[in-house]
């Protein structure tokens, strides 16, 4: 799989304790060769939400990477019509809650603690995502830019039941109670969904420092006119975030499509594909 992603994927990663924190409960992680990117924005006191989002990303980080080594994420996987990334994806997450969750339970100091999530894992032309909580990933395509995950909270909750305009909810505050985080219950199921990928996609994962500093229409714009040029185009994001308030943690990580990247076909590939 390195092979196809090597030079198909641009990643940069960015993160910033913002203006008015003292620390940074925001963690980050990519790994270019295998399309693979996590952000996690933790949440509890003492310190306790930096602890959660590093366990998250450290723990996912270092089990995909192992198991992605050993089965490439688009074998078939059996009993399923889904690729075996997105088994995976449901074992490791599950496992890296259960791992928070004991450590909030066994250290007093560290209950209650717990992250968002939100991951991008690209193969075979595809991207599949997993998020839980109100982490977003963004998809600029062309001139069509938005969300493609739907924050899980209370706020998203009174949107989609017509309590409250999108306008409304710009404006509202309630926007970090998060109705489903890792690590906080014994169980938490992440959303999973696939992507066709294109080249030129731009992907921004980031945490609720960006979106509730910046609009919308203003990450689009940086995105469109800094597109060629991803360092300085994450580098203008959290700087955004920062002049408007920097009243959270900010992380971004920016994904460019490159190029295409088939899985390579061999002869297993073709014997499963005509045994569909």
């Amino acid at each position: 799989m390195a092979n196809s992603l090597s030079n198909a994927l641009e990643i940069v990663v960015r993160t910033d304790p913002g203006m008015v924190r003292g620390h940074n409960e925001d963690a980050v992680f990519a790994n270019p060769l295998q399309g693979l990117a996590i952000l996690a924005d933790g949440m509890g006191g003492y310190n306790a939400g930096e602890v959660a989002s590093g366990m998250a990303t450290t723990l996912l980080a270092t089990e995909l990477e192992t198991a992605f080594a050993a089965t490439a994420p688009y074998a078939p996987d059996a009993g399923s019509s889904k690729p075996y990334a997105h088994r995976c994806l449901i074992d490791n997450i599950a496992a890296t809650n259960s791992a928070i969750y004991r450590a909030a339970e066994s250290q007093p100091q560290y209950a209650g603690m717990g992250t968002t999530l939100v991951m991008a894992l690209f193969y075979d032309n595809q991207l599949t995502v997993a998020h839980i909580g109100d982490s977003r990933l963004y998809r600029l395509r062309g001139t069509e830019f938005g969300s493609i995950t739907r924050d899980h909270s209370l706020l998203q909750e009174q949107i989609d039941s017509g309590m409250i305009s999108v306008e409304e909810a710009r404006h509202s505050q309630n926007k970090n109670l998060v109705t489903r985080a890792l690590g906080v219950d014994l169980q938490v199921e992440a959303e999973i969904n696939d992507y066709a990928v294109q080249p030129g996609d731009i992907y921004l994962l980031c945490s609720d420092g960006l979106n509730d500093m910046v609009e919308d229409e203003e990450i689009q714009l940086t995105l469109q006119m800094l597109g060629a040029n991803l360092e300085l185009a994450a580098t203008q994001l959290i700087q955004m975030a920062n002049d408007n308030g920097g009243r959270d943690n900010v992380s971004v990580i920016v994904i460019k499509v490159l190029r295409e990247f088939p899985a390579p076909r061999g002869w297993w590939h073709k014997l499963m594909a005509w045994f569909r």
